[in-house]
């Protein structure tokens, strides 16, 4: 009989308060897997939308919430490389960081960046693989080029700023009060625009457009975008906060040359998902080594307090990123 430990689970769709401290059999590492023992576990929208039963996990997933996580390596399962038993790591999760102990592949694993403390660390590969693969890897930025990040003050536009700018491009956000976005001017913003105040498709147009738009709001802000965007500009969709419906006019999008373009991370791949580490190696890992880029902290709940976590995030007044801490 396995081990048990204990976990956070969804006991049925609804609000935070569904979120309940359960029992659960410990994971075991498969080919090419390792096992986790949690110390800090990232908070994200995804999760409230799969407790709310809005985003069902794929079918090989665990049913538990939680896409990020740090902490140590208690198992290494077969045809695992680069990653040892004892190795501090962080790790994009299929499922299942709201508990003590989470397997995951071991190519999703990276390790805690030097300076950094495990706590920090368990908020990184959510929004680093997410803010990579879509404004790199899919949006193709480039050093001077100008790019609108939405929700400038989330951890998704938090970690886009900061990244963004240490590759050279000029960085504009929307945030929804004069304390975010003067957040995201410390980051790195060139131009924070208050969206409650200011209309940011004519800032952007008297800037000569943007040449790539991050969004997560959808719903109307989808033909305000295209109306913001430059000659060849590329709209990057990752979420629908107001909603995944809009009536645009496509006639713009040919004669200016337009992309609009989008992903979402937890369907993809494992094999896309280790290229994404890849990369995030390579080219990112060195930035948090050296402290050029931090993950910007907002706070912290305890393990038996999902709910509470789940509640800050929804009430939308945080910057940055919430965390759970798991172990000891």
């Amino acid at each position: 009989m396995s081990q048990m430990m204990r976990a956070v689970e969804i006991t049925t769709a609804g609000g935070p308060d569904v979120l309940k401290v359960t029992e659960r059999p410990m994971p075991e590492a498969g080919h090419g897997q390792v096992v986790i023992k949690v110390a800090w576990a990232g908070v994200n929208r995804p999760d409230a939308l799969q407790r709310a039963g809005a985003y069902a996990p794929p079918p090989t997933a665990s049913d538990l919430p939680g896409l990020e996580a740090s902490g140590e390596v208690v198992a290494v399962g077969a045809g695992v490389s680069g990653v040892a038993l004892g190795d501090l790591v962080c790790a994009l999760l299929p499922g299942g960081g709201y508990a003590e102990y989470v397997a995951t592949p071991a190519a999703h694993c990276l390790p805690v960046p030097k300076g950094m403390d495990l706590k920090e660390a368990a908020c990184l590969p959510e929004t680093f693989f997410t803010v990579w693969s879509n404004v790199f890897m899919r949006g193709g930025l480039k050093a001077g080029e100008r790019i609108l990040i939405h929700g400038g003050s989330s951890g998704i536009g938090t970690t886009a700023i900061q990244l963004a700018d240490a590759f050279g491009a000029r960085v504009f956000i929307t945030a929804g009060n004069a304390e975010k976005c003067e957040a995201c001017v410390k980051l790195g913003a060139e131009r924070a625009i208050n969206y409650r105040e200011e209309d940011f498709v004519a800032i952007m147009q008297a800037e000569g457009g943007a040449d790539l738009i991050l969004d997560m709001v959808g719903g109307d802000y989808i033909a305000r975008n295209l109306k913001s965007l430059d000659l060849d500009g590329r709209l990057v969709q990752i979420a629908f906060l107001g909603g995944p419906k809009a009536e645009i006019n496509f006639a713009p999008l040919m004669t200016r040359r337009l992309t609009i373009t989008g992903s979402t991370l937890r369907p993809q791949s494992d094999l896309a998902k280790a290229r994404i580490a890849t990369e995030l190696r390579e080219a990112v890992w060195p930035l948090l080594d050296s402290g050029r880029v931090a993950p910007v902290m907002d706070s912290e709940f305890a393990f038996e307090d999902a709910a509470g976590a789940h509640a800050r995030m929804e009430a939308s007044g945080h910057i940055g990123k919430i965390v759970l801490k798991v172990g000891g």
